[in-house]
């Protein structure tokens, strides 16, 4: 069992959360989206955007949480964002990455759970996020945990390239969810 937490990510941490989302894109999204698209992302760009998430958010509802494997030393391994919804009492989970060759440690389900509890104490009652309908992993998890579609779709356009989308959610009101059950997946959780 992997030993791991979770906390909010701290100034600094930006470059980190940066190359998490770069290298699990590139594996969990490569079979989706354009290889040129993801050879362009430029790294520095994705650590700015984050460095301001984190030191300059919109407003305490504005979250960046970043799992932790405990080993000999201390890995960032990924990475949670939200972010309130325009509908009263709805956020909205922005990205879930947990890099590929940290997967299945309960990494995803740790994050989920941190961000759950702040959620609820934020009084927001449901939160939804967009998952990309050929993504079977985050689908899996988040299912797993408790979320279900709601019939919403959407599709992205990515370099001429429309990629589905599906809108999941699930109700912070009634059971709990239990992230513990879902299944931990190697690639986009």
């Amino acid at each position: 069992m992997a030993v791991g937490f979770v906390r909010p990510a701290r100034p600094g941490e930006a470059g980190e959360i940066a190359r998490i989302q770069l290298v699990t894109w590139q594996v969990a999204y490569g079979r989706l989206l354009p290889k040129r698209v993801l050879d362009q992302i430029d790294e520095k760009f994705l650590e700015q955007r984050w460095d301001e998430a984190i030191t300059a958010s919109p407003s305490p509802h504005h979250r960046v949480l970043i799992a932790i494997e405990q080993a000999a030393s201390e890995y960032a391994v990924g990475f949670l964002a939200s972010e309130p919804s325009d509908t009263p009492g709805l956020v909205s989970v922005t990205e879930l990455l947990v890099e590929p060759r940290w997967g299945r440690r309960g990494h995803g389900s740790r994050l989920l759970a941190a961000a759950t509890d702040l959620w609820r104490a934020d009084g927001f009652t449901a939160v939804e996020s967009w998952v990309f309908e050929q993504d079977p992993a985050m689908n899996k998890f988040l299912t797993s945990a408790g979320w279900a579609p709601d019939g919403s779709e959407r599709a992205l356009d990515v370099d001429d390239l429309l990629v589905p989308q599906l809108r999941l959610h699930v109700s912070l009101t009634g059971p709990d969810p239990d992230p513990d059950q879902a299944a931990e997946v190697q690639t986009s959780e």
